[in-house]
């Protein structure tokens, strides 16, 4: 590539020839002495190409000008601007002018091919013209034995030509004029102009590349180097200097941009492997004026990729939702419920899908985030979303994400979905069992091939996802109803973790009921004791089924928080009023029952819970056939207390029986 030093001064000219044509057109070069720098190298052929390949290498030359058979080889062997002299009819004429007046037997022999017009013009001259075309020295000398042997001793044609006359004794003359020399030397001048153009981007394009991390690599339009950075460099094992001027498929095939060239299409994220290391490349077509001028490559290395996605990921979480919640945090003493937490804490253990089932509210997301939490995903992304709060357009691209112009209303540049969100962590899909059928068969494709393709996309992701699922359905019915497909029922439930009902694990409303209460009290400012607020209502929360279930037991406790901080103290509150915020508590089924629950202080409880009519705790007894345990159990009572109802409820039978 032409150096750039000496820029804003006069063109650097090389003229590569023999010394006739040198010396013939040297008062030509003294007139161009104030516009260009002119070197004159006497050579040819292959001492001409190492001359000039050697002034490549130096940098010290713009352009090369040459004529006939020189420039010829210039131009297929070395990659730089070359001019040629060009050799005209008119030329030949004025030379064949000159010529008669030493022979009427003129020989001509020219580079590339013969002039037919000659025929013509040489009966105007009254002289026998004999032509004979060569391309390379050995064509030329036998080209002038013909003309020795046919007896011609005036030869016209080029500097090599003329050497082999003056070697034989025969009068030489070249047939080029000084007009042509003006003009190679004025093309020369001009190519040179154009190349320190060329000179000047290219050496923009290096500066930008320089400080560019990644390996770049540019090439012009012959697929010939003409941009290297330090990285692309040290990766190809040679300075920037050798690397400039080379062809791609001489240097790396691997790295051609050929194919680019051609085509002029980018070619993005491809992954190859090279310099036993594996890239991510982008080859990138340059483009002047709507044509492909050259191309670029450019290599990431995929294992600084891997440290960004990992970086990019970290930082991504930190503002997403998180799994907050750990088996510490659940709330609950009763058999039903320790069974289900003995069994998540042992799948949490593993790497498995997970199938949580349970009524609505009974906590799966709570148990969801704790087996996370208690995973070896711990501190990776915990990503949920419910399959029944969204339309199934939206939970399509929401699940598997979309590519830049996917659909109308899509995000400018794309947008990756939960998937791709929770990668190396969980994504619990709550309420799979009312996912539509159509994204069920996406969904267990993505579960069998770890895998996901976004909308509008072609290119598979890999994802590494630990799949924790929940449903209130009976999967069982939809899959016979042909509303769950059976394939996708299979490979979620690996393992099952069924949730108890709140109504099955009455022994935790009282402490559940407790803490959320006493939350909320915090929340509100007041530190008033839920233990002894709670007291008279444990029989009614006890009775409740709550169809809610904790979801339920967590809006209730914040009625009942509201409405105890509207008085001072324990003593003036009147419970009459919570009739009206929580009136489930006192409908029929509920209406007898305010007893007290065990978890509750029961110093507290004895002196504020009232025992259910006679009536009420006869029929409860004649159901259990006696059995004070459950009778207590079924009450959400102590033994104590119920021999305490049951003591209170015979005196007062004693006493009607006295009056």
């Amino acid at each position: 590539m032409p150096s750039l030093s000496g820029r804003g001064s006069r063109p650097r000219l090389c003229f590569v020839s023999y010394r006739h044509m040198s010396r013939f057109a040297m008062p030509v070069l003294d007139e161009y002495a104030s516009r260009a720098e002119i070197e004159v190298i006497d050579g040819s052929f292959d001492a001409a190409v190492d001359a000039v390949r050697e002034r490549i290498r130096q940098g010290s030359t713009d352009a090369f000008l040459s004529a006939g058979a020189n420039a010829a080889v210039l131009r297929q062997t070395v990659d730089a601007p070359v001019a040629t002299i060009k050799l005209g009819g008119f030329d030949i004429l004025l030379a064949l002018m000159k010529a008669r007046h030493c022979s009427d037997r003129v020989g001509v022999i020219t580079f590339g091919r013969t002039i037919p017009e000659l025929d013509a013009v040489k009966e105007m001259l009254r002289i026998e013209v004999a032509q004979y075309a060569y391309r390379t020295p050995q064509e030329a000398r036998q080209c002038f034995q013909l003309l020795r042997r046919e007896g011609f001793n005036v030869v016209v044609g080029s500097s090599i030509v003329v050497e082999l006359a003056e070697q034989h004794g025969i009068q030489g003359m070249l047939a080029y004029s000084l007009s042509a020399v003006r003009q190679g030397i004025e093309d020369a001048i001009e190519l040179a102009r154009v190349a320190r153009l060329e000179a000047g981007r290219y050496e923009q394009l290096n500066g930008v590349l320089h400080n560019l991390q990644e390996a770049v690599l540019a090439v012009d339009r012959d697929n010939r180097a003409i941009a290297v950075n330090p990285p692309m460099a040290r990766l190809l094992g040679r300075s920037r200097q050798r690397l400039l001027g080379q062809r791609m498929d001489d240097l790396a095939p691997e790295l051609s941009l050929e194919t680019t060239l051609e085509s002029g299409q980018e070619d993005r994220a491809a992954v190859l492997r090279y310099a036993q290391r594996d890239w991510i490349a982008n080859r990138t077509p340059i483009r002047e004026h709507g044509d492909t001028v050259g191309a670029a490559i450019t290599l990431y290395d995929a294992r600084s990729i891997q440290e960004a996605d990992a970086t990019l990921r970290t930082q991504q979480r930190s503002r997403q939702p998180t799994a907050r919640y750990r088996f510490e945090n659940l709330v609950g003493a009763s058999p039903a419920f320790q069974r289900a937490c003995a069994t998540a804490r042992r799948f949490a253990r593993t790497d498995l899908t997970v199938l949580i089932s349970g009524e609505s509210g009974a906590g799966k997301e709570l148990f969801a985030q704790a087996i996370h939490n208690e995973s070896a995903r711990a501190g990776r992304p915990f990503v949920a979303v419910n399959c029944a709060s969204l339309p199934e357009s939206l939970l399509e691209s929401e699940l598997f994400g979309y590519e830049d112009g996917a659909f109308t209303g899509s995000r400018r540049g794309g947008k990756r979905g939960l998937f791709e969100a929770a990668h190396t962590g969980t994504l619990f899909l709550d309420e799979i069992g009312d996912m539509p059928v159509s994204l069920q068969t996406r969904l267990l494709r993505v579960l069998q091939e770890r895998e996901v393709v976004r909308l509008g996309g072609t290119v598979p992701i890999p994802v590494d996802v630990r799949i924790v699922a929940a449903t209130h359905q009976p999967l069982a019915e939809l899959m016979r109803e042909r509303r769950f497909r059976q394939d996708l029922y299979y490979r979620i439930n690996t393992l099952h973790l069924p949730l108890p009902a709140l109504r099955e694990r009455r022994e935790d409303i009282a402490p559940l009921a407790l803490t959320l209460v006493q939350r909320c009290l915090h929340r509100l400012g007041s530190e008033r004791d839920a233990g002894r607020a709670l007291a008279p209502l444990l029989g009614r929360l006890a009775a409740y089924d709550w169809p809610g279930n904790v979801r339920e037991l967590e809006n209730l406790s914040e009625r009942i928080a509201v409405f105890l901080i509207q008085f001072d103290g324990q003593a003036e509150v009147d419970y009459t009023g919570l009739r009206h915020d929580c009136p489930e508590l006192y409908a029929e089924h509920g209406s007898a029952l305010s007893a007290p629950l065990r978890g509750i202080n029961p110093d507290v409880t004895a002196n504020h819970a009232e025992p259910p009519p006679r009536a009420r705790l006869h029929d409860m007894l004649r159901e259990t056939g006696g059995n004070r345990q459950e009778t207590a159990r079924r009450l959400g009572i102590s033994r104590a207390t119920l021999w305490r109802w049951m003591r209170e409820a015979d005196a007062q039978r004693a006493a009607a029986l006295d009056d």
